[in-house]
């Protein structure tokens, strides 16, 4: 069984993996292959374990083929993108309220528009309307029927390197188009209470939110007692994440496996109590297999309650595998559980090997089955509780840092007390405060909250408390689970120690930079906006910062501090921000919390906070230069006149026009500077302004990219950041045809995801510029290539 789930698993993680679904006709050499070893391993030519690997890898694969095949099936036509339709369907889940509107899942039943095809789920935004006369967001619930105009777009996120990826996320939840409520159209709530166990739970649910926030009122902690209620986490604040973060008890501020397990722990021991006690019904019905049953409905129960989200489900399906084997008397070891677990799981899920909760949960409780059974018998349970917490925490490093690139040092300490605290206290205070008629009991789990955040608050602000890396090479990851598993070993393992030095090369062994004389720009992907890494052999600045999205959100901190992270970029060396407009400037704070640059060089006018995030802030004039590591900087634009013209000028067109340049190659990065700043930089020195790459300004709108201008840079290639179907309908159609008159290869954020420029150092390499996307698998419509210049 062992062999066979794994070898499962090991299928279903391939064919995730592939660009492209496979077609019928090449599932037959593997079947052929099937078949070939069943006939050998019936003359005993091949060992049963071989045949039984086979099988499993083949149907793994074919598995989450055929269950892809159906998922791709349900999609939005290219050409209903960005159409008017009127549809007809119910609220499926909780509204989760936004700055800027209300987000809500929404199951289409009727297509009102002559010839429109709509997926069955859709993720919906109902935007708040800015004009003065506007009536705002109707109040939203859980389970009613409405009737309104949509415009809808397929599932579509930001691709970048060590960020999180939106598209597998939506696939597996199974939304097949996002978008939002067109409110200058009719829209008409026909039913408000739909019937239907999905619709009456999520409506339940949104009752008590409603009654769990309204009595716990401006209570810092009331997002956490919620959260741990009824699984709704978006009341919970962005510092406080934080401190959850560094202190690794995260996953306990979730509706994490580790409470549904522990629930189902406390109503097996209850059942077993109470059942024993009835000599009767144990007669009938052991009473271990009755407090088993009781534990798995009490685990479904709070499931449910909690939203019945994906994390529960694989962690309800783990509880009922193991109830499965005690019902029918199968006590095999621990990992033959684990096994058939995650086998069942991944049947019921193709696309949970795409998700970090899934080897995270498997993981831990691997690591922890790997000790206890190699320490059978030792010590008391205290020492158990310590030894799995340290197990815990060395077997997820490697882990944690292929997927985040960091882990918390003091997560053992942490966890010591948090675990505890928060499963055994505040989570059954919270649910029987939220479900009882015991409103008193949220305040006792208010506070008991609020106490435990002051010496996690203390952890969390110690310098060593988060260990941070760049993401590991595969073959260093691999080294480093054998060294994890070596140093877990017990005492009596030949040389415990060299473990140490397995581990070693995950954070020794330096990502790739830039040779002397080359420099790397990186465009990330941030929607209609611009974010820039520029890299030089041992220095590194940021060229503008892409928007923010919301008070807790924006593409610094989301996007490019951990592009920054994993590529091994600890800190900053500079930050140039073009121009004050939130598109460019929204991630700057964010970014020098977390990268301290020294100094900001901009346009952007002394008023904004912006200044006081750096120690030094420098106005951007043309003529300014520096040289690093053999590349040289210039700033083109702004010339320091213009900056008396406040009031009678863009602030686009006062942007920092920089220009990076190797002896070989040069780039030109030219923010939002429209016609205005493009005729007065071919004004000052059209030649300054030749360069063999260009960021085209703007994001290619139509008021840049004059014709004057795209003939005196003369760009090889010309780049454009840019959000997919975005409001603006950048970049513009004339402007690309401009650039592709002259010969210019043109490459897109919104097509080929963040773009990796490499600026050579000798005249005798090549030009290279990578699309980030050009891994995109199956589920991608993203196709872009790649170029590299002779």
């Amino acid at each position: 069984m062992r062999l066979f789930a794994l070898a499962f698993l090991l299928g279903t993680a391939t064919l995730q993996h592939q660009g492209a679904l496979p077609a019928f006709d090449s599932a037959l050499p593997g079947l052929a292959l099937l078949l070939a070893a069943g006939l050998l391993a019936r003359e005993r030519r091949v060992p049963l374990a071989m045949l039984l690997a086979v099988a499993g890898g083949l149907l793994g694969f074919g598995h989450a083929a055929w269950r892809a095949e159906l998922r791709l099936a349900d999609e939005l036509p290219f050409r209903w993108e960005g159409a008017d339709v009127e549809v007809v369907g119910v609220i499926s889940g909780l509204p989760q309220p936004a700055e800027s509107g209300t987000r809500f899942a929404f199951a289409v039943e009727e297509i009102r528009t002559a010839g429109a095809v709509v997926p069955r789920d859709v993720a919906l935004t109902w935007y708040r309307e800015r004009s003065p006369k506007a009536s705002g967001v109707p109040r939203l619930a859980a389970g009613e029927r409405w009737r309104f105009t949509v415009r809808l777009k397929r599932p579509r996120g930001l691709a970048n390197p060590h960020a999180f990826d939106f598209e597998p996320w939506a696939l597996e939840r199974g939304i097949r188009a996002t978008g939002y409520v067109r409110t200058l159209s009719r829209y008409e709530r026909v039913d408000a209470r739909v019937e239907g166990w999905p619709y009456t739970l999520h409506r339940w649910r949104g009752e008590i939110r409603e009654a769990m926030l309204a009595h716990l009122s401006a209570n810092r902690m009331r997002g956490v007692v919620v959260a741990l209620a009824i699984g709704d986490h978006d009341a919970i604040a962005s510092d406080d994440w934080e401190v959850f973060w560094r202190t690794g008890v995260g996953h306990l501020m979730s509706i994490s496996g580790l409470h549904i397990t522990m629930l189902a722990a406390a109503a097996f021991a209850v059942a077993f109590f109470a059942w024993v006690r009835v000599p009767p019904l144990a007669l009938y019905i052991p009473a271990r297999k009755a407090a088993v049953v009781a534990g798995v409905l009490a685990a479904l129960a709070y499931a449910l309650m909690t939203g019945y989200a994906v994390p529960a489900q694989r962690t309800l399906l783990m509880l009922a595998t193991l109830a499965a084997c005690v019902l029918a008397d199968r006590h095999g070891a621990p990992s033959r559980v684990l096994a058939l677990a995650a086998l069942i799981v991944v049947l019921a899920d193709p696309w949970a090997v795409l998700s970090a909760g899934f080897w995270l949960s498997f993981g831990a409780v691997a690591s922890i089955f790997y000790v206890m059974s190699l320490r059978a018998g030792r010590r008391g349970r205290l020492h158990a509780a310590y030894v799995e917490q340290l197990a815990v925490t060395v077997a997820m490093m490697p882990m944690l840092l292929a997927l985040f690139q960091e882990f918390s040092l003091v997560s053992p300490i942490a966890n010591a007390f948090a675990i505890p605290v928060v499963s055994l206290v505040v989570v059954p205070l919270a649910i029987c405060g939220a479900f009882l008629p015991l409103p008193f009991l949220l305040d006792v789990a208010h506070a008991v909250m609020l106490a435990l955040m002051s010496p996690l608050e203390r952890l969390a602000e110690l310098p060593f408390a988060m260990l941070e890396s760049h993401e590991p090479a595969a073959w260093s990851l691999m080294a480093g689970v054998v060294g994890c598993a070596w140093l877990l070993a017990p005492r009596g393992i030949p040389m415990r120690s060299l473990g140490a030095a397995w581990v070693a090369p995950m954070f020794t062994v330096a990502p790739q930079t830039p040779a002397q004389g080359e420099a790397w720009l990186d465009v990330l992907d941030v929607g209609n906006g611009l974010a820039v890494s520029v890299r030089t052999s041992h220095h590194a600045i940021v060229y503008d910062t892409g928007p923010g999205w919301s008070a807790d959100a924006d593409s610094g901190s989301r996007i490019v501090v951990p592009f920054l992270r994993g590529e091994g970029i600890r800190t900053l060396d500079g930050m140039v921000v073009s121009h004050a407009d939130d598109d460019h400037s929204g991630g700057a704070i964010s970014i020098a919390g977390s990268r301290a640059p020294p100094w900001l060089l901009s346009s952007v006018p002394p008023a904004d906070p912006i200044h006081l995030a750096f120690e030094r802030s420098i106005r951007c004039e043309a003529g300014q230069r520096w040289r690093w590591d053999g590349v040289d900087f210039e700033i083109l634009h702004p010339a320091a006149a213009m900056y008396d013209e406040t009031g009678r000028r863009k602030e686009n067109d006062r942007g920092c026009v920089l220009k990076v340049s190797t002896a070989s190659a040069s780039a030109l990065l030219a923010g939002d500077v429209e016609a205005r700043a493009e005729a007065e930089m071919l004004a000052r020195d059209p030649g300054a302004l030749r360069a063999d790459l260009v960021l085209v300004p703007h994001h290619g709108s139509k008021t840049s990219s004059t014709p004057a201008f795209v003939a005196a840079v003369a760009p090889r290639y010309a780049l454009v950041s840019v959000g997919y179907r975005n409001r603006f309908k950048h970049p513009n159609a004339a402007v690309l045809a401009r650039y592709a008159a002259i010969g210019s290869r043109i490459l897109r954020t919104d097509e080929g995801g963040a773009l990796r420029a490499v600026l050579p150092a000798f005249p005798s390499q090549p030009l290279v510029v990578r699309a980030y996307a050009e891994r995109a698998r199956y589920w991608s419509d993203r196709r872009p290539h790649s170029w590299i210049d002779p």
